[in-house]
């Protein structure tokens, strides 16, 4: 038999630890126990050193290795002796962009081993053949990668519960009558109560719509080239219902709105102008969970949390701020802005006016700028007011407007989603100049932007939806509030936003993250119920869920009340002994069943994610 030369590697390792043993300027160690957990899992292995020396028996061939490190890829190029019998062992967990060579004489064997039990076999003809592998499939090693770094990334952050929750529900889709037992969508912050106000609208203004015989007239000029800055009409609509929901204390300019496909866009197009690669934003926490992807994916941003605590609410204080801009720049760390949602997701909570004008203080002194996200302003149904950051910039003209930007959005406050219409308000020339150059990659389309227009330029229209919204929204937090009060569950006092912040600490086993998760999947797959845990929205304190209340009819809310309810009272708030040993066993079994998961299907299904059928879903296989 010939002598085996086992090679460990994996860039799931360097992600999680910052431990690459081949790499001279990385040093670190794996712990002990996932160690010992991968000897179990996949034999002796060799880890190569910077020093280029195995660490094994004896009989293990010493490779000489050449590692080019391009972040967020690794490649190694491993030269092995005639007759060697190669294996590199790798987990697939979060192996997407690892790039293995080796050089094979006549002779040797290659063998790709994968946990899950497939293997590729590759038998070396040619002595001076150079085989590359490469995780989405064989390259020659002689030519470029096929790819872009972005295709072969994680980077777009959609591995977290948040979205593997999507996965869930997509599997089994809850349906009063064709899957009653099937899984409850509260992941999901659509605003779903008031689709009838808009219906008869629709009906009552057919000529609207260019797709009506009332409207068909307004075709050809719709359907040509437009504006790529958007509709002179369209503009000052959208200008004139953001200073309607802002109780019309503040105008806003049609000439300084930049259009962009989604609130999602409109984060990207800001940091695009404010932000160069490895620059950064401070954003308090719990903050929105796809921030990671809109605001660094492609921009190569990062977002340093802010950390707040249920103590005070949540509320952002200026130590809180100065704390993490400390840390910033102790880390030689360019920080260009602060981050703020108003009103809050997920907490569903506004900012008040002390706090804001704390946060245009901070940023004045440390000449960074300002991004508010008011995407949900018109979602406030109950006192204290929303403040928007453009009434305390007017009401104090010392304040520097060339750092404030509001990113607006037509999704939450109007339940479009679909329709894409993102804005980027910014009080700076540079930037409104730089976005509108860059809104031709995301624009909003001339058939729904003439709709718009004319929907909210419908004064008495507006008044009712604004008001009917509002009273809804309260109906239904109420509703759900008092349901989770009956058996003990308490929520964070909002009074905005299509959520809730659930608190769930009396559940936990523990108070970590993993306890968080355990006790998440056990909703997911027993009760049934796709909400958002804590860790998700990168809170400090383990054990709150952000649970979506606006985006289902009253019977399904119901029912999902009626789970909650026979979960919390079947486990209880204060398990004694014998359940937190039953339910630490519970926690491990759906560990391994989410690894499970994720190996046999690693599609992700999120409203930003491709259907499971489409060819641009990658699967690991």
């Amino acid at each position: 038999m010939h002598k085996n030369c086992r090679v460990f590697f994996t860039d799931f390792l360097g992600r999680l630890f910052n431990t690459i043993f081949i790499m001279d300027r990385v040093q670190g160690c794996i712990s002990e126990v996932l160690a010992r957990a991968l000897k179990l899992a996949v034999g002796a292995t060799i880890q190569l050193n910077p020093s280029n020396r195995s660490r094994g028996p004896e009989d293990y061939y010493q490779t000489r290795s050449v590692l080019n490190f391009h972040e967020p890829s690794l490649t190694l190029t491993a030269q092995v002796k005639p007759n060697a019998f190669v294996w590199i062992t790798q987990l697939p967990l979060l192996l997407l962009s690892t790039t293995i060579s080796c050089s094979f004489p006549a002779n040797s064997s290659f063998v790709f081993v994968h946990l899950s039990c497939y293997f590729i076999s590759y038998r070396v003809k040619n002595p001076t053949s150079l085989f590359s592998l490469k995780t989405m499939g064989y390259v020659s090693s002689n030519t470029k990668p096929l790819l872009s770094r972005k295709a072969t990334n994680e980077g777009h952050a959609e591995n977290c519960p948040y979205f593997d929750g999507w996965k869930a529900y997509d599997k089994n889709p809850f349906h009063p009558s064709q899957n009653p037992d099937g899984v409850i969508q509260m992941g999901l912050a659509e605003h779903q109560l008031c689709f009838d106000l808009v219906q008869e609208w629709l009906v009552s203004n057919p000529e609207a719509s260019i797709c009506t015989k009332e409207g068909v007239d307004k075709f050809r000029d719709i359907a040509l080239f437009q504006d790529y800055h958007g509709l002179p009409a369209f503009r000052n609509a959208v200008a004139k219902f953001m200073g309607r929901v802002r109780g019309d204390k503040v105008k806003f300019d049609p000439d300084r709105i930049v259009m962009s496909g989604g609130a999602t866009g409109a984060h990207e197009m800001i940091t695009f102008c404010l932000a160069d690669p490895g620059d950064a934003f401070l954003v308090p926490t719990p903050y929105y969970a796809g921030f990671d992807r809109d605001l660094c994916w492609r921009t190569e941003a990062r977002l340093l949390p802010v950390v707040c605590h249920s103590s005070n609410n949540f509320k952002v204080t200026r130590k809180a701020l100065e704390e993490a801009y400390a840390k910033a720049v102790e880390a030689n760390i360019s920080v260009k802005g602060l981050l703020l949602t108003n009103p809050s997701n997920p907490l569903g909570t506004i900012l008040d006016r002390d706090t804001l004008r704390e946060a245009m203080s901070f940023i004045n002194e440390k000449n960074i700028h300002l991004i508010c996200d008011e995407i949900y302003a018109a979602t406030v149904f109950r006192q204290p007011d929303f403040i928007s950051i453009a009434e305390i910039i007017e009401e104090d003209q010392e304040y520097n407007r060339n750092l404030v930007h509001i990113i607006y959005s037509l999704s939450k406050d109007m339940g479009f989603p679909g329709f894409r219409v993102g804005i980027v308000y910014s009080y700076n020339d540079a930037v409104v100049e730089c976005g509108r150059k860059m809104s031709s990659f995301g624009l909003v389309s001339s058939q729904t932007q003439y709709l718009i227009a004319s929907m909210l330029s419908d004064d008495q229209f507006i008044g009712k939806f604004l008001l009917e919204s509002a009273g809804r929204l309260a109906t239904r937090h109420n509703d759900f509030t008092d349901g989770l009060r009956q058996v003990g569950i308490k929520c964070l006092n909002g009074n905005a936003g299509l959520f809730l912040w659930m608190d769930l600490r009396g559940l936990l086993i523990d108070s970590t993250v993993e306890a968080e998760t355990a006790l998440w999947q056990m909703i997911i797959n027993d009760v049934k119920l796709n909400v958002s845990p804590g860790s998700s929205f990168h809170c400090s304190e383990p054990g709150w869920f952000r649970v979506c209340i606006a985006n289902m009819n009253e019977e399904t809310t119901k029912v999902a009340l009626a789970r909650i309810r026979e979960f919390v009272l079947r486990n209880g708030n204060k398990p004694n002994r014998k359940e937190k040993c039953g339910q630490s066993d519970l926690r491990l079994r759906l560990s391994f069943r989410r690894i499970d998961d994720v190996l046999r299907s690693p599609c992700i299904m999120s409203p930003h994610s491709p259907i499971p059928q489409s060819p641009l879903v990658r699967t690991r296989t």
